[in-house]
């Protein structure tokens, strides 16, 4: 049950032995070379990548390399991404365990296990082999929409948001502000959640992955009871891929704006589910994709007017 704060109850997350959570980043002696220069060592700091096995009643779902930190919270919206689950109440406890077996070994943080609560269905015994969450899963672009389309329980289409270009803009340099370990690392990529009318940060999570940082916010929704999350922007801090517009719709996210470039599925699944989609969105410019009626500009408004006149 969520508390009344919101958040999950310390009972529902544990582990099986004692041990130590994963280090976020990790330092390293390099050899710096330079042309024309002498070379130097030096020691730098990495964003760690570690293995994180997720398993559904003890049965293993799927591995993901993700960064240390937030593994309830990425799992979490890795189930809500796949339809397994709808909300954070479907989860009765989540368990990070040792490692194959879990047989009395030492607790590697690298295995978690979630426990679905009574009235869920657990997933297929196949399910690992119908995932679609990478653009090398090599399946079929019409037939990955398609299922996006049967799972979702969110209809973002019908969301009335919308975001002023201005106040866009200025989310990419906001959630830069926010990325402590990109700071250290330069490796990491970040996925923020803003409430579109205000402004307001709600979240800001980093990870090695993409589509982890993506499902450690929709995984953090899901704990504080707050899909679908209508009225927000997802503003991630690469490419907007087809996997990240489906993130987005499963958790009833109307916006995602990327700094860089969609991909032409990304685009084509975010016009079918009325998404908006926004990408090179970089100082005072930006590409609207799909959904450009969300997106309040002076030459907009004025146009309305007129047309309207």
């Amino acid at each position: 049950m969520l508390t009344r704060a919101g958040g999950w109850s310390a009972a529902r997350i544990g582990e099986c032995s004692l041990g130590s959570v994963g280090q976020i980043t990790r330092r390293r002696p390099l050899l710096k070379i330079v042309l024309g220069e002498e070379p130097r060592r030096r020691i730098d700091t990495l964003a760690v990548e570690e293995p994180l096995e997720i398993r559904v009643a003890s049965s293993p779902l799927a591995v993901t390399m993700r960064t240390p930190g937030h593994d309830v919270e990425l799992a979490t919206g890795f189930l809500v991404s796949e339809g397994i689950i709808a909300d954070g109440g479907d989860v009765r406890t989540a368990i990070h365990c040792g490692g194959p077996g879990t047989g009395g070994e030492e607790n590697t943080y690298n295995v978690l296990d979630i426990a679905l609560a009574p009235h869920v269905a657990p997933p297929s015994p196949d399910a690992a082999r119908n995932f679609y969450t990478t653009s090398s899963c090599g399946v079929c672009g019409k037939a990955s929409i398609e299922a996006v389309e049967t799972v979702s329980q969110h209809d973002v289409s019908v969301d009335p948001v919308t975001v002023e270009a201005a106040l866009l803009a200025t989310f990419p340099d906001r959630l830069r502000e926010r990325q402590a370990a990109f700071e250290k690392t330069g490796g990491l990529h970040a996925a923020a959640l803003f409430d579109a009318a205000t402004g307001e940060l709600l979240v800001v999570r980093e990870d090695v992955g993409r589509h982890n940082a993506v499902d450690k916010v929709v995984g953090w929704a899901a704990q504080n009871g707050r899909l679908p999350l209508t009225g927000t922007v997802l503003q991630v801090s690469g490419r907007a891929s087809f996997e990240l517009v489906q993130k987005a719709v499963m958790a009833g996210i109307p916006v995602l704006a990327a700094v860089s470039a969609p991909s032409s599925l990304a685009a084509e699944l975010a016009e079918s589910m009325g998404l908006t989609l926004v990408g090179f969105l970089r100082g005072a410019s930006m590409n609207v994709y799909a959904g450009a009626e969300r997106i309040l500009t002076g030459s907009v408004e004025a146009a309305a007017v007129h047309a309207g006149s």
